[in-house]
């Protein structure tokens, strides 16, 4: 499905970016569509009345700023709901998606990983759930050799904040993590953080590639990779899905662990690549 200098680039490299890999029509425009009529039937429930026009696929989201204005919770169903339409579902498990992994990873058993997708709300300068730097595998213990699958909903443009990956992250293994330290103002997961982050991250190069709808951002479990920062007036809203290897013997061993935020306390897997805060 890609170039052999692409599956080149992608393993030493340890992302890839692939423009116009969906189709707008089938396969995004279904999802704004759906964006769109859940802020409203949210936006109904709670008697908030939208200023707003009718649908296009440019302003899909008008009408959450307000949601968001008014209480953060009430736009908080809307981060949940949207992951429980069917057309982001189907972009999810795509033949189209499931046919790369298998191909780039040589397996003819790939799997998603339960509670490893959804659709990222990033809005505007919000630090607390903004996703640093880290590694996928930690999060998502699958499999070693899984891949992320990211596609925006927007363009991205720098003050959006793009995805900002470091290149050949992936060839040095997975890295040390605490608990508690740098992030622990932030909830849940996010306070797990690199161990000597500014340290490890200034090792390497820093990439932030900027994608339409239909683009496919690619990137090894073990690449670090972390959310640039939204200075812009709108939320960023992009798709993830996390695609491994029930072959890889790592994924074996740990019993293809499902996401952190599932439940899985990751530091009794990785009790080696973690460190105490004190």
């Amino acid at each position: 499905m890609i170039e052999d200098a692409q599956r080149e680039f992608f393993a030493k490299e340890g992302y890839l970016l692939i423009k116009g890999f969906y189709d707008f029509d089938t396969d995004i425009l279904p999802i704004l569509r759906d964006i769109h009529r859940i802020i409203g039937l949210v936006a109904e429930r709670h008697g908030i009345s939208l200023s707003r026009e009718e649908f296009s696929p440019e302003r899909f989201d008008d009408g959450y700023p307000t949601l968001l204005a008014t209480n953060r919770r009430i736009a908080g169903e809307v981060y949940d709901l949207v992951k429980q339409i069917p057309s982001f579902l189907r972009l999810i498990s795509h033949p189209k998606a499931e046919a790369l992994f298998r191909d780039i990873r040589g397996t003819d058993h790939a799997g998603i990983g339960a509670a490893s997708y959804g659709i990222r709300i990033d809005n505007p300068n919000e630090e607390k759930f903004r996703s640093h730097w880290h590694q996928e595998f930690v999060f998502q213990p699958q499999s070693i050799d899984g891949i992320v699958f990211w596609t925006p909903l927007l363009p991205i443009k720098p003050d959006l904040g793009p995805v900002v990956i470091l290149p050949r992250s992936n060839l040095d293994g997975l890295c040390t993590y605490v608990r508690g330290t740098t992030y622990a103002e932030k909830a849940g997961a996010y306070q797990i953080g690199i161990h000597d982050e500014d340290a490890v991250v200034a090792r390497y190069e820093h990439v932030a590639p900027l994608t339409d709808p239909t683009d496919l951002l690619i990137m090894d479990f073990l690449t670090i990779h972390g959310s640039g920062y939204n200075t812009s007036g709108r939320s960023r809203w992009s798709v993830q899905g996390r695609f491994f290897n029930f072959r890889d013997p790592i994924g074996m061993k740990v019993g293809w662990r499902a996401s952190i935020t599932a439940g899985t306390e990751v530091e009794a897997i990785f009790p080696d690549n973690f460190v105490s805060a004190e």
